[in-house]
């Protein structure tokens, strides 16, 4: 099964992210969400893919095969990748200053009262109220809010002087509030969504920059096992040529050709090879642990057991070009999103001010609104004659003249609150200017910071390609001085002691080659890292 693209793997982790969903009420959606049971309980799934590379009893990893595993498997970029969560919600969270909120009541009130003068109507008063209301209410994008309300009560009474019994009355209101100082227009009530989106971008820049230092250090787990691997040859060599000296030392005793006192060196020169080797097996075994753990394997009972290839080569042949300091400076500028993170903390530091300056200015709101009246029920109404006949009615009269918009009532206002000193408002502007000087800082700050690690990191693989043909060049001589001491020693021109001397000087210097290759890919990381192109020089792509 051929492995998926690394942009392919981190956009299906970056989709099991959930968003928060506000549905509307009324909806089947609302109706689960809200009445429904919630789900609470967490399940987490085993690592993918592992099985894809398992290959004759063996795990085999390339380095993009392994880099693709970290980021489907790895537990603290899942961990990593909630953090986006909350920003996420914050959105939504800002967004509900345009919520429309319904309100509604109703309540049935039975009252008797003895009567207490000849005006009651009743010697004991029996009366029912039922209100009924309902208002919608929203917060518009200039800064204001509208509203409609409607009222409806029904009222009874044994109260033989009302006209109506029982009476409806009802009530149809429209309104509306709009500042025309502070909090006015859309800048400014769009603030919060802004400041939350801003923190957002943050967020995912934070991120970006914690899944790039992750890679680097993934992939240095990676060549800690090659290095590891590699040591462990040179030092399987260096084993295989003390044993060959240890045992012609012995030869030479036995043919009586030297003396028994010349056998300690090269018995000691073997002891220390065994050490070297046994130490370093150890060490590759941790190294190799702490590589399963970045890929998830270490979850999987099977694939932990197995044992781990790496086809990943150490090229001896490295890139000569030279590096143009300054415009690699000037690109990590423009790519590095630590870098950025601050510059957007600058542009947060705008829209604070934005929000305190506004807070300086009174409080200047424009209300308006209009109602209609209506009533209804049935009556006793007075004839030409001088006798009652009685109406029928009801609440369909009280419904008519409500909509028949006869009896109007309009209102328009405006309200003024102007602090005469604001201490507090003042003080948090002087506080949003000073924040905003600090990021500022913080931004060239930052700026000397990636130039400094530009330089660093370059001056750091210029070296490191240096010491890789100096150790070429060591290990040719070396190779060399080791065949002809052989030589000599079999000529009888040299003792023993030489011969030793120059193949531990053979093994050291194709260590040192070996670690410097290793030591050179490492630098070359740091460089992609610090110039803010590693996620792109992978194939990762952040969404």
């Amino acid at each position: 099964m051929a492995a998926p693209a690394l942009a392919q793997v981190q956009a299906l982790a970056e989709s099991k992210l959930e968003k928060p969903t506000a549905p509307w009420v009324g909806t089947r959606n609302y109706i689960s969400k809200v009445f429904g049971r919630a789900d609470t309980q967490v399940t987490l799934e085993g690592p993918v893919r592992l099985r894809d590379y398992v290959l004759n009893g063996k795990l085999e990893l390339s380095l993009k095969a392994y880099l693709d595993l970290v980021l489907a498997n790895n537990t603290d970029l899942a961990l990593q990748r909630l953090t986006l969560l909350t920003p996420m919600n914050a959105i939504q969270r800002a967004f509900s200053i345009f919520d429309p909120t319904l309100t509604a009541s109703f309540s049935a009130a039975r009252s008797l009262t003895p009567a207490t003068n000849t005006l009651v109507g009743a010697a004991v008063l029996s009366s029912l109220s039922q209100p009924f209301s309902v208002q919608v209410s929203e917060n518009v994008f200039t800064g204001g809010s509208v509203y409609s309300s409607f009222n409806m009560a029904k009222y009874s009474s044994n109260n033989s002087f009302y006209l109506y019994n029982p009476s409806y009355s009802g009530q149809l209101q429209f309104g509306f509030s709009q500042p025309l100082l502070r909090r006015r227009g859309a800048y400014i009530t769009r603030l919060p969504i802004t400041i939350a989106r801003v923190q957002k971008k943050t967020a995912d820049l934070n991120y970006e920059s914690y899944l790039m230092g992750y890679v680097a250090r993934a992939e240095n787990a990676y060549w800690d096992v090659i290095a590891a691997r590699e040591n462990i040859k040179v030092l399987e060599q260096a084993l295989a040529l003390a044993d060959e000296s240890l045992k012609r030392a012995r030869q030479e005793i036995q043919l009586g050709a030297t003396s028994e006192l010349e056998i300690f060196q090269p018995e000691q020169n073997y002891a220390t090879a065994k050490i070297n080797l046994t130490q370093a097996q150890y060490q590759l075994t941790a190294v190799e642990d702490v590589l399963r753990r970045f890929i998830g394997a270490d979850l999987d009972p099977e694939v932990r057991k197995l044992p781990v290839v790496l086809t990943e080569k150490v090229e001896t042949n490295l890139d000569e070009t030279p590096f143009d300091r300054e415009a690699l400076v000037t690109a990590a500028g423009e790519r590095r999103p630590d870098l950025k993170v601050q510059r957007v903390q600058v542009e947060s530091a705008d829209l604070t001010i934005a929000q305190d300056l506004d807070n300086l200015k009174p409080q200047l709101t424009l209300n308006g609104s209009y109602s209609t009246y209506g009533r209804g029920g049935p009556t006793y109404v007075t004839a030409p004659d001088g006798t009652s006949v009685f109406v029928p009615g009801g609440i369909g009269g009280a419904y008519g003249m409500l909509f028949g918009f006869g009896y109007p009532t309009y209102q328009m206002g405006l309200s003024l609150n102007f602090p005469m000193k604001d201490r507090n408002a003042a003080a948090n502007l002087a506080d949003a200017m000073v924040n905003k000087k600090t990021q500022v800082l913080q931004v060239r700050q930052a700026e000397q910071q990636v130039r400094q690690d530009v330089l660093t990191a370059i001056t750091n693989v210029e070296r490191s390609r240096a010491s890789v043909q100096l150790a070429k060049v060591v290990v040719d001589y070396s190779v060399k001085r080791a065949e002809a001491d052989k030589k000599r020693y079999d000529l009888g021109t040299i003792t023993l002691f030489f011969l030793l001397s120059s193949q531990s000087d053979l093994t050291t210097a194709q260590s040192l080659l070996v670690n410097n290759m290793v030591q050179h890919r490492r630098n070359v990381l740091a460089l992609q890292q610090s110039l803010g192109t590693l996620l792109d020089e992978k194939g990762i792509v952040v969404q």
